[in-house]
């Protein structure tokens, strides 16, 4: 599928619709929250059944979606590169819902935190590894203008496991007044 096609596909258009519709900026009104695994086992049968059951009670408002790792990512070392879940990895696990209403925020987030739940047991942990992409203020976050090194090493390790000090030091060498910062930021930290 080509990128136009799964841009068109993740936006709801129906098979078939050209890509040109993407130059009206459409938007989607409503609300989404992501969440996300890796999973370094292969889930036994067992898990896969209780995974499933619990998401047929949700009525496709949550669902999941399973990326497959290995073969040459396997390959790549966790510190070659910042982005560290690539050898060991069998597959990373996106948790995703999506709603329109403001009133249904507390059903949707508690049914996506229910089958998270239920995953726990058959990925990674220690830390419960997420990709940064699915950005989850869940993991950890800084709600002020400032950065704490403290809470960023928490959902920091998550996202970038022993890479995160490596990255701290270059935030700190390339931005040390820490002017680009999220919720989420890498610290600048000079020495660990």
């Amino acid at each position: 599928m080509s990128w136009f096609d799964t841009t068109l596909f993740w936006a709801d258009f129906p098979a078939g619709t050209p890509p040109g519709v993407l130059l009206d900026r459409p938007t989607n009104p409503g609300f989404f929250k992501s969440k996300s695994d890796y999973v370094k086992k292969p889930i036994p049968k067992k898990g896969l059944e209780k995974l499933w059951k619990k998401m047929l009670t949700f009525n496709n408002f949550v669902w999941m979606q399973m990326n497959t790792y290995g073969g040459v990512m396997d390959r790549i070392p966790a510190n070659a590169t910042a982005f560290p879940h690539r050898k060991g990895n069998l597959f990373t696990v996106g948790y995703s819902t999506v709603w329109s209403d403001a009133n249904g925020t507390e059903t949707s987030l508690r049914m996506m935190n229910e089958l998270y739940k239920v995953a726990e047991p058959y990925v990674s942990s220690n830390p419960r590894e997420a990709f940064f992409n699915y950005r989850d203020i869940d993991i950890g976050s800084n709600p002020s203008d400032e950065t704490n090194v403290d809470e960023a090493m928490i959902y920091g390790t998550k996202y970038f496991l022993g890479n995160l000090k490596r990255l701290m030091q270059v935030k700190a060498k390339y931005d040390p007044e820490n002017f680009f910062k999220n919720e989420q930021s890498i610290p600048p930290v000079p020495i660990m």
